[in-house]
């Protein structure tokens, strides 16, 4: 059940608890509105977090966020076995960690396990959840879904935000729906990367992708087809300084590793960040869980200098016991 799914590790906030308190009658309100087709999505909480980069966050009422829930499992399960396997953001066994480890797969392999030069082309859509167009999205939605039930409850959602990029543009960064939205719409780049373009070593996590080949001038030639694509087709563009060609050698910077031949390292911002949250935590209850959460990112890098420095760092000012 949907509600059941979302208050999975909510059940402590004022919000939700407020809902519990008429939850049969609510419950039963959304699902005759939804029937009546009388449902009307409530006005969002604008807040900003830090994380690292800053990001303008946008909260649903706790009756609509259930609403997301049911959404997001239809079109997930819908959806997902179309996507192309290298795409890594919001996808049950993929994530972060497995990107970074396929990236070092492709690059062993382009370089014939080091042997050779390796280039990776990096790219980042420019202010991709802002500029999102909702023309575009529903028309990519109703390529598969003809029930007009659903797709009148799917227009609903879009259409209850836009952002300052202009009526009918944009996807609120904070909606579960849109993680499956974002892959949705993007999954045409990475069809035409793969189909058109015939890229082989090419991954994508969210608005950030990365193709590995032995021909810098190779990679040099899908810019300008994957912007006009982007453009023509997405109305999305490039980011203009976020597009690099880098050798194998220099280090890869993706997902917040560095990548080199036959090893990885922790992003330099990533570390201090690290450390900075964790001195902040020591006070916490939560600090066990943290630190270990933080050895479980470290562990998938080259990172047992800096593992062991941080514990005597921690132990010294109270940290960890033992």
């Amino acid at each position: 059940m949907a509600w059941e799914e979302f208050r999975l590790g909510k059940s402590g906030k004022p919000e939700v608890q407020l809902f519990v308190r008429t939850l049969e009658d609510s419950l039963f309100a959304l699902h005759t509105a939804l029937k009546r087709q009388t449902y009307q999505h409530g006005n969002y909480e604008a807040f900003w977090v830090n994380d690292p980069k800053r990001r303008h966050i946008h909260k649903a009422p706790v009756v609509d966020r259930v609403v997301h829930h049911i959404l997001y499992t239809y079109l997930y399960d819908l959806f997902d076995p179309t996507f192309i396997h290298d795409s890594y953001s919001c996808r049950l066994g993929k994530g972060t960690h497995k990107g970074v480890e396929r990236l070092v797969f492709f690059t062993r392999k382009v370089s014939q396990n080091y042997t050779r030069t390796c280039w990776a082309l990096q790219f980042d859509i420019r202010r991709f959840f802002a500029r999102a167009d909702h023309k575009t999205l529903k028309l990519l939605l109703r390529r598969k879904i003809q029930d007009e039930n659903i797709l009148w409850l799917l227009d609903e959602v879009i259409d209850s935000f836009h952002s300052e990029m202009g009526y009918g543009k944009g996807i609120p960064l904070g909606n579960l729906t849109s993680q499956v939205f974002a892959n949705i719409y993007l999954h045409e780049l990475d069809h035409f990367m793969k189909h058109t373009l015939k890229v082989h070593w090419y991954i994508r996590y969210a608005d950030d992708g990365v193709v590995v080949s032995s021909s810098r001038t190779l990679l040099e030639k899908l810019i300008e087809p994957i912007e006009d694509f982007l453009h023509t087709r997405l109305a999305l563009t490039l980011h203009p300084r976020k597009v690099t060609i880098r050798k194998l050698s220099w280090g890869i910077d993706f997902l917040g590793y560095i990548v080199l031949p036959h090893y990885m390292l922790p992003r330099t911002k990533t570390k201090k960040r690290l450390v900075r949250r964790l001195k902040k935590q020591i006070e916490l209850a939560s600090f066990e869980q943290s630190w270990a959460s933080y050895c479980g990112y470290l562990s998938h890098s080259s990172s047992f200098r800096l593992r062991e420095r941080l514990k005597n760092d921690l132990w010294l000012i109270g940290g960890i016991n033992g």
